[in-house]
């Protein structure tokens, strides 16, 4: 049946997929070796102990929301020779692994779909390979991708967020940006898009300290199928 002439058909939302810990078990596949390799890389280039090199990732972390931001700013390291140096991991592909239910539902929502991530675009392909969902969506949006006016900047900077938006040409309000991360999620809520917090493959310790939806999240999930009947509610 055609709709009535003058009824105006809502767009069809744009979805945005974070992809360690929202789309498979990074906690499991790579975090535990991320981490290793961050250690390492740090006391190798800056020449100083595994404790201060844990400090200082520390401090990063909190003041920028990535590690590699605070290296690049005070101590001229190179995004691409971070990334490259401590993104091999050995062994990744037999370590992923993601939820055929989750994976089945994001298949099956409407409109466009993107990967959003802070990982490089080498790793993130190859979560995707084996997670088989790379024809699931219109475009993989990697750290690499994440330059404005040349500086780096990555989830949560709400710059690049509206840069993206101007970019696929849409309203803030028709995108959703599923997301383990809640830094990432208040930075998109604060632009305007509609938010989910994906909880599936949150560690034990905050999975219990997490109990209560927080206000800058739409909708918070420990799956993904909710999304179906969600996302035809408000669209």
């Amino acid at each position: 049946m055609r709709r009535e002439q003058g009824v105006r058909q809502r767009p069809s939302p744009i979805w945005l997929f974070d992809l360690d810990d929202t789309l498979h078990n990074a906690s499991r596949a790579s975090m535990g070796e991320l981490h290793v390799a961050m250690g390492e890389y740090i006391v190798r280039e800056l020449g100083i102990t595994p404790e201060q090199s844990n400090a200082l990732r520390r401090q990063y972390w909190l003041r920028y929301g990535a590690t590699l931001l605070g290296l690049m700013r005070h101590h001229g390291v190179q995004a691409a020779h971070f990334l490259d140096h401590t993104h091999r991991l050995p062994g990744l592909e037999q370590r992923v692994a993601g939820h055929r239910h989750d994976l089945d539902a994001v298949a099956r929502l409407p409109g466009r779909k993107f990967l959003l991530t802070n990982a490089p675009r080498a790793y993130a392909q190859r979560v995707v390979g084996v997670l088989d969902i790379g024809h699931l969506f219109d475009g993989l949006i990697a750290i690499e991708d994440m330059h404005m006016f040349g500086d780096l900047r990555p989830k949560p900077d709400a710059r690049m967020l509206r840069q993206l938006l101007a970019k696929l040409r849409v309203r803030a309000s028709q995108c959703v940006l599923v997301e383990d991360s809640t830094v990432n999620l208040k930075a998109a809520h604060r632009v305007g898009m509609r938010t989910v917090w994906m909880r599936r493959w949150l560690p034990a310790g905050s999975q219990r300290r997490a109990r209560r939806r927080p206000v800058y999240a739409d909708l918070r999930l420990g799956c993904l199928r909710p999304l179906l009947g969600w996302s035809a509610r408000w669209h």
